[in-house]
């Protein structure tokens, strides 16, 4: 897929997409001047970051959710 379809898909300006990339936590393929990611790698990278029960706690403004 293209980069703006990644980052799309992702909901990132390519920007952002290009600085996840550079950093190594997302995986890119570049042909020429053509940068394209794989689906399979950008789904990976969706279910890498997976937020965790509990890891929002700190978002709540007395920090504890609203259900507890």
């Amino acid at each position: 897929m293209t980069s703006h379809q990644a980052a799309r898909c992702l909901g990132l300006v390519p920007r952002t997409l290009y600085r996840l990339i550079d950093h190594g936590h997302i995986h890119a393929y570049r042909f020429g001047r053509v940068i394209r990611l794989r689906q399979v790698d950008v789904d990976d990278y969706i279910t890498a970051s997976r937020v965790q029960p509990g890891e929002l706690r700190h978002l709540y403004p007395d920090g504890s959710p609203a259900d507890d």
